[in-house]
């Protein structure tokens, strides 16, 4: 569809592909997140004991989580090779290989044999794939954002559209840790034999969901213009490190406060939660299918509030927020109270969402749009290096080496007065139209 007759759309019309293009962007996000997270559900409960030589639970664990941080490692990877082609032949066809990518490797994931049956060779394979995963998902949200919030017109609501994306993270991990906790009951003792690989096997037939969705969409009008007004850039990935270092920077800092403590709440529960506290694997696991509720209803919430009282303005709350929860949050815990930790475990996204639902638009809106897909998606995802891949291995490693959550709380905090710092130094543009600026350049 050319720039003309994208221009010439009704409302009626704009507003149905709106729909489709939010539709196809969430679910699309959910079934690969779907594929990313409940690595990390398995990391704390299955890949130690099966991938390892079981000399100690809590070494093995923590060369589970070494194995775990190889996914955010490819993630920026990811953001630059699919940045480029995203910046270069649009969002469309980029999401489709990210989808085809994480999802096969995820249901291949399933069908790796256990250190008792190949030895190490089991846990090579598993970085493998765990590298081919990364890579497809570092591409994935970039893209995803994009196609929703591109077809946003105005600036009253863009918040708004953009963190339905955003929903799909919570949302995915929902489905992946109800998918472990129905086949934990199912498979009872058999699931570290075969239990677990069936929710990875799963993915597959959820891949070929989202993929007929993911085909009958647009391209996105901002971009349509671009190519129309041929404004593309030939290196995209080169451009946007030459023309916005800092906005890059400050993307990938601010992200500290979300994910950090966001893999503390989703991955380190199990290790600490089963290993020290005595916790069932089934009431963490209840827990955080009930947090993740919780987190896919409030992310478009506070999305929308932050098209209300600003981005910038409604992340440093999370920011606050979480920073206080995590203490309140482990003091629950560690009553070892069922009931209390059920509770705690239930709160934990809350505070997460209120920055991950602003989030989305926060950054993307600070890159121009012919850059845009690259700018972002490598920002974002450089923050998988420094927060969310080392968050469960330095909670492992600070309770091992002090006995306390009190060091993980601390660590917290600092994630947090980091975030709020890059976020006042990151332009906000709320209250700006992009949608009919193909080649805005907003301030580094």
């Amino acid at each position: 569809m050319t720039d003309t007759a994208m221009g010439s759309l009704s409302e009626v019309e704009h507003r149905a592909h709106l729909r489709r293009a939010v539709i196809a962007s969430t679910v699309g996000t959910t079934i690969e997140w779907y594929d990313f997270l409940i690595y990390s559900t398995m990391t704390g409960l299955v890949f130690g004991k099966v991938f390892f030589s079981g000399s100690d639970p809590l070494i093995d664990t923590l060369k589970a989580f070494g194995v775990f941080f190889i996914g955010f490692v490819a993630r920026p990877i990811g953001a630059a090779i699919f940045g480029h082609y995203g910046d270069r032949i649009g969002r469309k066809a980029t999401l489709i290989v990210t989808l085809l990518m994480t999802g096969i490797a995820t249901a291949a994931v399933g069908l790796v044999p256990s250190y008792d049956s190949i030895g190490i060779w089991g846990a090579v394979i598993l970085t493998l794939l765990r590298l081919i995963q990364g890579i497809g998902v570092g591409g994935e949200w970039g893209g995803s954002v994009l196609l929703a919030m591109e077809w946003a017109r105005g600036n009253h609501n863009r918040g708004f559209i953009a963190a339905w994306p955003q929903f799909g993270a919570p949302a995915g991990l929902f489905l992946a840790n109800l998918a472990v906790l129905i086949f934990s009951w199912i498979s009872g003792d058999q699931f570290l034999v075969w239990g677990w690989r069936i929710p990875f096997l799963l993915s597959i037939v959820m891949v070929g969901v989202g993929l007929w969705i993911r085909l009958g969409i647009l391209e996105t009008p901002v971009f349509q213009r671009i190519l129309d007004r041929q404004e593309t850039v030939r290196a995209p990935v080169i451009e946007v490190f030459r023309r916005q270092p800092k906005a890059i920077a400050l993307t990938a800092l601010l992200r500290l406060a979300e994910q950090s403590p966001g893999y503390i709440f989703n991955a380190f529960i199990f290790t600490y939660g089963t290993q020290v506290l005595g916790a069932s694997r089934d009431l963490l696991l209840t827990g955080l299918i009930v947090t993740t509720g919780l987190g896919f209803i409030w992310a478009p919430i506070a999305g929308a509030l932050s098209d209300k009282i600003g981005r910038r303005q409604m992340y440093i709350i999370g920011c606050i927020f979480v920073a206080v929860f995590t203490f309140v949050y482990f003091a629950m815990l560690d009553t070892k109270v069922p009931t209390m930790i059920f509770i705690a475990v239930a709160l934990s996204f809350i505070p997460v969402m209120t920055m991950y639902g602003p989030e989305a638009a926060l950054i993307a809106e600070a890159f121009t749009p012919r850059l845009r897909y690259s700018g972002a998606s490598i920002g974002y995802q450089l923050a998988s290096i420094i927060a969310g891949g080392p968050a469960p291995f330095i909670s492992t490693w600070l309770f091992a080496s002090y006995h306390s959550t009190f060091p993980i709380g601390i660590y917290v905090v600092l994630c947090a007065v980091i975030s709020i710092g890059a976020t006042l130094m990151l332009p906000d543009y709320t209250t700006k139209d992009i949608s009919t600026e193909a080649g805005y350049e907003p301030a580094d």
